[in-house]
């Protein structure tokens, strides 16, 4: 893994998320796709499980950062817990297809948001202002969007993504 090169990608993807993004978002209804969610599914489907563990937590900590206002913690537990399962996941389950890392990207962003909602009702602090945009909207958006941008995240990160002679 090239660290360097990881944390100004995390850093452009934060800044991209934070604000613009919004660019792209459907306006009617607020739907903004979560780029450090795809990156989450990308890294823990190309990396050692050790290395996407900590990637996770790194990643969801940056996904605490952009909310501003709100609980610290719910969106490094939801990510770093999910993360890890989804490495180990890819284990067992090759996830090198757009159709799985779409739905690995769909699921992972589905599951999170519902951790992210719980936590923060332990809280006492509402998570997302429009449950059903969380829940459904910006993991499908994500899921779309997602494996067109696992090849230049793969060019950056010098990872390859296609390894002749295992099938």
């Amino acid at each position: 893994m090239r660290w360097a090169r990881f944390v100004v990608f995390i850093l452009i993807a934060t800044v991209l998320q934070a604000d613009l993004v919004n660019v792209i978002a459907v306006s009617s209804l607020n739907i903004k796709p979560n780029l450090l969610l795809i990156l989450l599914v990308f890294f823990a489907v190309y990396c050692d499980t050790y290395e996407a563990i900590i990637i996770s937590f790194v990643i969801g900590f940056s996904a605490d950062i952009i909310v501003i206002g709100s609980a610290m913690g719910p969106q490094i537990i939801s990510y770093g817990l999910f993360g890890t399962l989804l490495a180990y996941l890819h284990r067992v389950i090759a996830i090198r297809k757009m159709p799985y890392q779409s739905a690995a990207i769909f699921v992972t962003g589905f599951l999170a948001s519902i951790l992210v909602c719980f936590l923060s009702f332990l809280r006492g602090q509402q998570a997302y202002p429009n449950m059903y945009v969380a829940l459904f909207g910006t993991p499908l958006y994500s899921a779309i969007i997602g494996p067109f941008l696992f090849l230049p995240s793969a060019w950056w990160m010098h990872i390859k993504t296609h390894r002749f002679g295992l099938n």
